[in-house]
């Protein structure tokens, strides 16, 4: 969640918006089973595009808050790797009071998020666009452009383009997942060494895909249900 700018204290939070928007959804949204180590806060983004018929695609992303130790989150254990300049972010209180919901979110900060962590895609055309290899390629590609971008490229300035370093067809089409408590066929990409993909094709129209950093894999538990 980006907020740019001083907001007043009885500032609307913008997830009963983004809940409103996820009504637009022509299929239900997906996100990982629930389970102790994950916290499912309300933000999940909707992303779309029309033409002349309405919507041609819609994709819902959600993203986590991870606990490593979910019984204990004064754990140390559960805080997240931060550098300077967003611990500092986080420690200083400005002198003008916030909405409660903002408050929440940055000290939410203190914790890994898996972000955008799961998405579910629909379009209303089929195509290879919408391929689940295609699909799980394409959110592998986002996580690493925008969450390792110094890890695979070091001193390089955040504007600069950089070309797709997976396609579909590099991507394992015989791998099986969950859903709803059923193993069903889906794709799998296990072979980068920050992240680890997996998606399958959903009996009512549709893609999920879930791309998650390999060293949070252990706490997780990799299997799709219907969100709540």
């Amino acid at each position: 969640m980006r907020v740019v700018g001083i907001l007043p204290e009885d500032a609307p939070d913008p997830r009963v918006e983004w809940a409103e928007n996820l009504k637009r959804m022509p299929i239900p949204v997906l996100g990982l089973v629930p389970q102790p180590s994950l916290e499912d806060t309300d933000l999940v983004s909707l992303n779309s595009a029309s033409g002349e018929h309405g919507y041609s695609e819609m994709t819902a992303s959600i993203t986590y808050t991870l606990w490593r130790n979910p019984d204990d989150r004064s754990d140390p254990v559960n805080l997240a790797d931060l550098d300077e300049e967003t611990r500092r972010s986080i420690e200083e209180v400005p002198p003008w009071p916030r909405p409660p919901w903002l408050i929440e979110q940055v000290e939410r900060m203190r914790y890994p998020q898996l972000w955008e962590a799961v998405r579910t895609t629909w379009h209303r055309e089929p195509s290879e666009r919408s391929s689940v290899q295609s699909l799980l390629a394409d959110h592998v590609n986002y996580i690493l452009m925008n969450q390792y971008r110094q890890e695979l490229w070091p001193g390089a300035s955040p504007w600069d383009q950089h070309a797709p370093g997976l396609t579909g067809r590099m991507v394992n089409g015989n791998a099986r997942t969950v859903v709803n408590g059923v193993d069903v066929p889906g794709a799998e990409v296990d072979t980068d060494p920050f992240v680890y993909g997996v998606g399958a094709r959903l009996t009512g129209g549709g893609v999920v895909t879930a791309v998650l950093p390999r060293t949070e894999l252990k706490w997780i538990q990799v299997r799709f249900a219907t969100r709540g």
